[in-house]
């Protein structure tokens, strides 16, 4: 127990520092910025005097750590700032947030399902047929952007001229799970799937190559020679042991995925994150792309850390590290 207080205190204690870092280089970078944010705000027919309050009054005149350490004071208090047309980042934040993350655990666990299943199945069948097309469709999940793959499926199966109009293919108004869950899951399938596919492939191979060290190994036929069925040996052992390669990846997919979604939202109309930063971009609006951005990257430390911590769960033998 000691040594899981331990491994929980060092992720704890690396967890606001990581968050900090990201924070200074997102807010340096965004600051290098030619967008002038007291024109952008007040127009270009301000006067002189007008652009010279607005700055005082935004402390825009303020050295780079000074107006860095408002901004950080700010964020801990869950303000983001504000837009220059002045609406609150954090209550856009908070309402286009939820859709990103529920695309991105969409896809995380069918890619997570389809990878185990058949990175099970190519082990079990390795150097055979089984295994030569799960290879195949690794490769050529690999080779697909999700983009590309998304444009695809819209074409197929989207309800546009040609498609088999199963799904549809722009999403104008979002729907929750809680309100019509038929509709819901007709509006995520085809982004799941095409932020799924790619993923999928990378993560069957690792769990396939995972799976095959851990048949080898003695335990595995010792366990089988003793007579204990072979199936209930994978169940019970080795795809126990044979997954913490796997999570190791998975964490590093997660960033693929918050990424993948926001391309993604912009090709179905989502409303998301991907629609908000492009808002942003297109406006020249430094503070929406710095909030967006700063939202993406502590999702993303926060999400890796809970994932280092998954691996007490899949193996004890971690917790002595």
């Amino acid at each position: 127990m000691s040594n899981l207080i331990r491994l929980l205190g060092r992720r704890i204690i690396a967890l606001p520092i990581m968050v900090f870092g990201v924070t200074l280089l997102v807010f340096v970078v965004m600051s290098f910025s030619s967008a002038d944010p007291a024109r952008l705000a007040l127009g270009e027919s301000a006067s002189a005097q007008a652009l010279q309050n607005y700055r005082e009054l935004n402390n825009l005149n303020d050295p780079l750590l000074l107006r860095f350490w408002g901004y950080l004071t700010h964020l801990v208090q869950g303000d983001l700032g504000t837009s220059f047309v002045g609406v609150p980042i954090s209550d856009m934040v908070a309402k286009s947030f939820p859709i990103t993350l529920q695309l991105t655990f969409l896809g995380l666990i069918l890619a997570i399902i389809v990878s185990t299943l058949l990175g099970v199945i190519a082990a079990i069948y390795r150097d055979r047929w089984p295994d030569q097309a799960i290879r195949v469709f690794s490769i050529a999940s690999l080779a697909t952007p999700s983009f590309w793959l998304a444009l695809l499926l819209i074409q197929w199966l989207g309800n546009v001229p040609g498609g088999a109009g199963l799904f549809p293919a722009v999403i104008t108004d979002w729907v929750s799970i809680g309100e019509n869950p038929a509709a819901y899951v007709d509006q995520v399938f085809l982004p799941t799937v095409a932020l799924a596919i790619p993923v999928a492939g990378s993560l069957t191979r690792v769990v396939r190559t995972a799976m095959v060290e851990e048949l080898d190994r003695d335990y595995v036929r010792t366990a089988i020679g003793a007579g204990i069925p072979k199936h209930v040996v994978i169940g019970r052992n080795v795809l126990r042991n044979a997954l913490i390669t796997p999570i190791t990846v998975l964490g590093l997919r997660v960033g693929y995925l918050l990424g993948g979604a926001v391309v993604i939202e912009m090709i179905f109309n989502i409303q998301g994150m991907g629609q908000l930063i492009f808002q942003g971009i297109t406006r020249n609006d430094v503070n929406i792309v710095q909030g967006v951005t700063v939202t993406v990257a502590i999702a993303f430390i926060v999400i890796n850390v809970l994932v280092d911590l998954l691996y007490v769960l899949v193996n004890p033998r971690i917790r002595s590290v």
